[in-house]
């Protein structure tokens, strides 16, 4: 089975494009294949829709909180609310989720899904800082039209073929995180003053290099309580150690997210590793 990481934008370019890193889990080690960019939403939908069985973690919110969704009085049904969200323009999109903040109490702006505490992800309403909300609105659409599996939600069932295909929704901060903690003890640093990222040049520092190293060291050793290893070829290490925004080494913890939920999957967990409980309006993240 393809497994595929993607680090998502939601307006990419060939500044920032979309990254996909894409693999196989053999035996509790997960094989780093390729790294493929994609510069523009359509060629993202073509990616979706080849003629491939893949599971795929994807790093955008596959759901809105259902507190935001009851407030604005949209459809709680996922599909119906997805529709609904997609019909809108981001201008919209701002406006009312700008008025919702501005009637709550300081310190309680955003609404959050049940995910994020455990995973320590922004809420998906955010428009920026990260622009998730935007992520959302560019990248679920096109995962529902591509006619994708989406475990968890209240998405219309699509019956397995050769070319099953199955979106995950992932979040790479929660195991770079994870990833850093165990740098960090080792080296005896604080994973909350480590960064491994920057999209400006003029703070890709070389502390953030070797946070990249340090990651990459411990998921090479499987230093994380997913249990899994990760392979590199000499060049693919480079490769991940060069890019400085992070975008990448991004792509490649959501691969193997990814492959923890294959293994989920394999070892007859249902619904790839996701809790039992999952409000099927607003999802969950991978792992959390």
């Amino acid at each position: 089975m393809l497994l595929a990481g993607c680090d998502f934008s939601s307006s990419p370019s060939r500044r920032k494009p979309i990254v996909f890193a894409t693999g196989q889990l053999h035996r509790g080690r997960v094989q780093l294949a390729q790294l493929e960019r994609v510069e523009t939403l359509e060629d993202f939908s073509l990616w979706l829709t080849q003629e491939r069985a893949w599971v795929g973690a994807f790093d955008l919110p596959f759901g809105l909180p259902r507190e935001l969704v009851t407030t604005l009085g949209w459809p709680d049904d996922w599909l119906a609310c997805m529709q609904h969200y997609a019909s809108l323009s981001r201008p919209e999109i701002r406006n009312s989720f700008a008025a919702f903040c501005n009637a709550r109490p300081v310190g309680q702006k955003f609404a959050h899904r049940a995910t994020d505490l455990p995973a320590g992800s922004s809420s998906s309403m955010k428009w920026v800082n990260p622009p998730v909300a935007y992520m959302l609105h560019a990248g679920v659409p096109r995962l529902i039209a591509a006619g994708v599996q989406l475990p968890g939600l209240g998405a219309p069932s699509v019956a397995t073929t050769a070319f099953a295909r199955i979106a995950l929704e992932a979040y790479p901060g929660l195991l770079a995180r994870e990833l850093l903690q165990q740098a960090g003890q080792s080296a005896g640093l604080s994973s909350k003053t480590r960064s491994y990222k920057n999209d400006a040049k003029a703070l890709q520092t070389p502390e953030r290099l070797i946070a990249r190293k340090d990651m990459l060291t411990a998921l090479e050793h499987g230093q994380t309580r997913l249990r899994l290893r990760l392979k590199l070829t000499h060049a693919q290490r480079d490769r991940l150690v060069d890019d400085a925004t992070g975008d990448s080494l991004d792509a490649v913890l959501c691969l193997v997210q990814a492959a923890w939920a294959q293994q989920q999957h394999l070892d007859g967990k249902p619904r790839y590793g996701l809790p039992e409980a999952v409000d099927p309006l607003e999802g969950w993240i991978l792992s959390a």
